[in-house]
Order: C-alpha cells, then structure tokens, then sequence
C-alpha cells in the first residue's frame, strides 16, 4: 500500500511540475538582484543583460520589488537605463507604490517580506534583436535606503506569433 501511495505523490508532484512550467512559457526574462543588508546605495546599479530574439514579437516588461515591512515609505523611485544593442540608450523614471494611502502594503506578501510587480512598458516591440542592457538605480531622497530586499527585472511575450 506504501508503494500506491508514494506514486500516487509522485505523480501529482510531475503533473504540478508540468502546470506550473507551461503557464510561464511565455516568459522571457525573470530576474532578482539582492540588494545587501546595510541598504541600497544610490550609487548601486541591478543590471540585468536580456537577449531578445523579435523585434516583432510585443512584449510587456515589468518591475519587481521585494520589500520589508520595515521599509520606511508607501512607493519607491526607479531610474531605469535600457541600452539597445547598437548602444542608444532610452531613461525613464518609474514610480513604485508599495503601500496604500493606509499604509497597507500592496502586492503579495509572507512573514515580514512583500513582494509588488509594477507594469513599466506593455505591449512593445523593441526596436532590434540582440542583448539589451537594462540598468536600474533607486532615485530616493536618501543616499542609502533600507527595507528594499530585491529588484528584479521579468519580460514576458505579450501576445504569442501567428505562424504561418
């Protein structure tokens, strides 16, 4: 009976395994830096190196954060740098709301740590194949900030090609 039961389990753990790794097919890029303990200083940089293999594929590219509930404001600031590959460099800067106007922190979150994904550029078609440079730096008040765990980068395929 222990033997039924141990493939029953094993079974269910590869059709799990199966569900989750096809629902993120259409993802192209997903990634953290840590940012250490002592804070993130406005002179570190989270770069993040993405190949992108369409320039006509439409893509929606997303920022994520991973706060601690100690972190000390509601949203955060973000100069993000996008360097094509042939070196033209686009900037912007992104407004990151972690909490509400209560205080509550928005997004999910477990124990002490919350994690929110901010829609940066949606349904875009970059420019040119090849690898882009994404660079980002926070843009708050203070040199150094506390509470702020990871930044990461995610790049999905916003709509999948026809083939023909």
């Amino acid at each position: 009976m222990g033997k039924i039961k141990s493939n029953s389990f094993i079974g269910a753990l590869l059709l799990a395994i199966i569900v989750l790794s096809s629902c993120d097919r259409n993802v192209v890029f997903d990634q953290y830096v840590t940012i250490p303990n002592g804070g993130w200083n406005i002179d570190s940089m989270a770069v993040f190196k993405v190949d992108i293999e369409s320039s006509e594929q439409t893509y929606n590219v997303l920022l994520n954060v991973r706060n601690y509930s100690n972190y000390p404001n509601s949203n955060l600031w973000l100069f993000v740098d996008v360097i094509s590959p042939s070196g033209k460099t686009a900037q912007d800067r992104v407004d990151c709301v972690l909490a509400d106007e209560t205080g509550r922190w928005l997004g999910s979150g477990w124990g002490s740590l919350y994690h929110v994904q901010i829609p940066y550029q949606s349904n875009i078609k970059f420019a040119e194949t090849g690898q882009y440079t994404f660079r980002i730096v926070q843009g708050m008040r203070d040199d150094d900030i506390k509470g702020i765990h990871n930044v990461g980068l995610r790049i999905e395929k916003a709509h999948a090609l026809k083939e023909e």
